[in-house]
C-alpha cells in the first residue's frame, strides 16, 4: 500500500531544495523527521522472535507530530487523561470557523493570532453562559482542538469544543446543569457568533494596526456550529483524538504518486460522495505542510474548570455528580498496544533487545547483505 510517507519521501527533499529559504522552521523540520523516521539514521532496537528465533531490526520513530508514522502512543495517552477528566453529564459540540476573508491573514501570522482564536471563542461562550437569561453558570469547562484543514487539504481553521451541559453557579458549589434537547444549546449561536465576531476582530486590529480588514466582515455572519453529543464524550474524543498527533491525511488516501503528480482520495462535503483529487507534487507538498503548526504551537487547550489550576474542583464536581468510577484511575480504558508479530513466522512475539545507535544499524544490516551474499539464512 502506499503511503504519505512515501509521497514525503519521493518529492519531500525537491520542496525543501526549492522553497527553503521561504517556508517555516517547523515544515522543514517536520519533513527532515519523516525523512529519517523509522529509517537506520534513527537507530533501533534488536528483537528476536520468541518462537522461531529470528532476529529483526526495529528502527526508531522520529515522534514528529507532523509525522504520519508516529502518534499512535501519544493519541491513546492523550485519550485517556481526557476521558479522566470528563464529567458525568451530556455534553455538546460546538465548532467555530473563521470567514475566508480571514484565512490568510491568519496563516501568515499564526503565533499571533491563532492563541487569539482559542481566546476569543472561549470567551464568547463563557460571557454568554454567565448570562443569568441562559444559564448563570460564572465558571465552565471546554477542550478546545484546532483543525486548519479541509477535506482537499485547504487552509481552513476552526475550532472544535467539547463543553459540558452546565457550569458552577457564583457560589462556587451548586452545579448548574442544561436539559440536552434536539437542535438546543446552551446559548443562541447566533448571540455566539456576533459576541466571537466582534471580539476576534477587535483583538485583530489592536495586534495587527496595518492590516486591511474588509467591512463586510463586520456585518456578515460568522459560522457558530453547535449540537449535542448524542453518542456521549467518549465518541466525540475518539473523533479529536485521529488528528491530535497525526497529520490531515491518511496513508488510505494516498491512491497514486509519480514523478509530478500526486492523487488522493476525499469525500465531498456537498454530495457526501468519495472523489478522488490529483495535484502537482509541489502543490501537495504544500498543501500538506501548510497544517504543521509553529514550533512550541499547542493545537489542544484546556478552558476554565479543565484547566489544570482547577483540578481540584473538577475532582469534586465528578464526585458529587457520580457515584466512584468502577475502573481504577491508573487503569486505561484505551484498547492496549497490539504487540508485535514475528515477519517471518508469522506466530510469535517479538522480544526487545539492545538499543543500537545509527553507525551500529548500518553495520547490522551491512552484515544481513553479506550473509545473504554468501548464501546464509538471512533474517528480514
Amino acid at each position: 500500500m502506499l503511503r504519505l510517507t512515501d509521497v514525503v519521501r519521493q518529492h519531500g527533499p525537491a520542496y525543501l531544495e526549492r522553497h527553503r529559504s521561504s517556508i517555516m522552521p517547523s515544515h522543514v523540520a517536520a519533513v527532515q523527521a519523516i525523512l529519517r523516521c523509522r529509517t537506520p539514521a534513527m537507530g533501533g532496537h534488536l528483537a528476536t522472535c520468541e518462537q522461531c528465533g529470528t532476529e529483526h531490526l526495529l528502527f526508531h520513530s522520529c515522534r514528529n507530530r507532523a509525522c504520519p508514522q508516529c502518534g499512535y502512543d501519544a493519541t491513546t495517552k492523550w485519550l485517556d487523561r481526557q476521558r479522566a477528566l470528563l464529567l458525568p453529564v451530556p455534553y455538546f459540540q460546538v465548532v467555530f470557523t473563521l470567514p475566508d476573508p480571514l484565512r490568510r491573514l491568519v496563516r501568515s501570522n499564526q503565533k499571533l493570532l491563532l492563541p487569539v482564536l482559542f481566546q476569543t471563542a472561549f470567551e464568547s461562550l463563557s460571557a454568554l453562559c454567565a448570562d443569568p437569561h441562559f444559564l448563570g453558570a460564572t465558571q465552565i469547562a471546554a477542550l478546545t482542538v484546532l483543525h486548519t484543514w479541509t477535506r482537499t487539504l485547504e487552509w481552513h481553521p476552526h475550532l472544535h469544543m467539547l463543553v459540558p451541559a452546565g457550569g458552577l453557579a457564583p457560589d462556587g458549589k451548586t452545579w448548574l446543569s442544561v436539559p440536552v434537547r434536539k437542535k438546543r444549546f446552551i446559548v443562541p449561536v447566533a448571540a455566539l457568533a456576533v459576541g466571537f465576531r466582534g471580539r476576534f476582530l477587535d483583538r485583530v486590529r489592536r495586534l495587527l494596526p496595518t492590516a486591511l480588514l474588509p467591512q463586510k466582515l463586520w456585518v456578515k455572519p460568522w459560522v457558530v456550529f453547535a449540537k449535542p453529543a448524542l453518542q456521549g464524550p467518549d465518541k466525540l474524543l475518539d473523533y479529536l483524538g485521529r488528528y491530535v498527533h497525526k497529520t490531515a491525511l491518511s496513508d488510505h488516501a494516498i491512491l497514486a504518486c509519480d514523478d509530478s503528480t500526486v492523487t488522493f482520495r476525499y469525500r465531498d462535503n456537498r454530495t457526501q460522495q468519495r472523489k478522488a483529487m490529483t495535484l502537482d507534487a509541489n502543490e501537495f507538498m504544500r498543501r500538506l505542510l501548510q497544517h504543521v503548526p509553529p514550533k512550541g504551537f499547542h493545537r489542544i487547550r484546556s478552558f476554565g474548570l479543565l484547566h489544570a489550576a482547577h483540578r481540584h474542583t473538577l475532582l469534586r464536581l465528578q464526585l458529587m455528580l457520580a457515584p466512584p468510577p468502577t475502573v481504577k484511575p491508573e487503569e486505561s480504558t484505551s484498547p492496549p498496544r497490539p504487540k508485535m508479530r514475528c515477519r517471518t513466522c508469522q506466530k510469535g512475539s517479538l522480544v526487545l533487545g539492545p538499543r543500537l545507535s545509527a553507525p551500529a544499524c548500518i553495520a547490522f544490516m551491512a552484515a544481513l547483505e553479506l550473509r545473504a551474499t554468501n548464501g546464509a539464512r538471512a533474517p528480514p
